[in-house]
């Protein structure tokens, strides 16, 4: 697919987002438990946003006497960068497995949650090395 067909593809995607309603006019009705487990993996996606975008508001503001400027920047950053990705991650899976159901198509994969599952791992390391070794400013 050529760079403008993809492109084209995303903005269709994307368009989606916002128009419930032709997601649903494709396919057939599937049994509601399945679209409502869909809508609940879509809630846990937004809630780990929300404990992303928090965690990144908490290392900014709490942590001003414990860390250097650069570093608690580049940790509430990266914490706040992935609360983001995960809300965008989170409705264009939500749309693409709702298709996916509606029209009996193997579900989608994604690399997103082990990329997310790193993140926060490095995260994670980076903010064991600054409570042992304690970057004070």
């Amino acid at each position: 697919m050529s760079g403008f067909g993809r492109l084209r593809a995303a903005r269709e995607s994307v368009g989606l987002w916002f128009a419930p309603e032709r997601v649903r006019s494709e396919g057939t009705t599937p049994d509601y438990r399945f679209s409502l487990a869909n809508e609940r993996t879509f809630l846990a996606w937004i809630r780990t946003a929300l404990a992303l975008i928090g965690g990144g508001f908490a290392v900014d503001q709490f942590l001003t006497d414990h860390l250097t400027q650069w570093v608690r920047a580049a940790l509430a950053l990266a914490l706040l960068a992935g609360g983001v990705l995960c809300c965008l991650r989170a409705v264009n899976h939500w749309v693409r497995s709702e298709r996916a159901i509606r029209l009996g198509r193997s579900l989608p994969a994604s690399r997103f949650p082990a990329l997310l599952a790193v993140l926060v791992a490095v995260l994670g390391l980076a903010m064991v090395v600054v409570v042992v070794f304690g970057w004070a400013g």
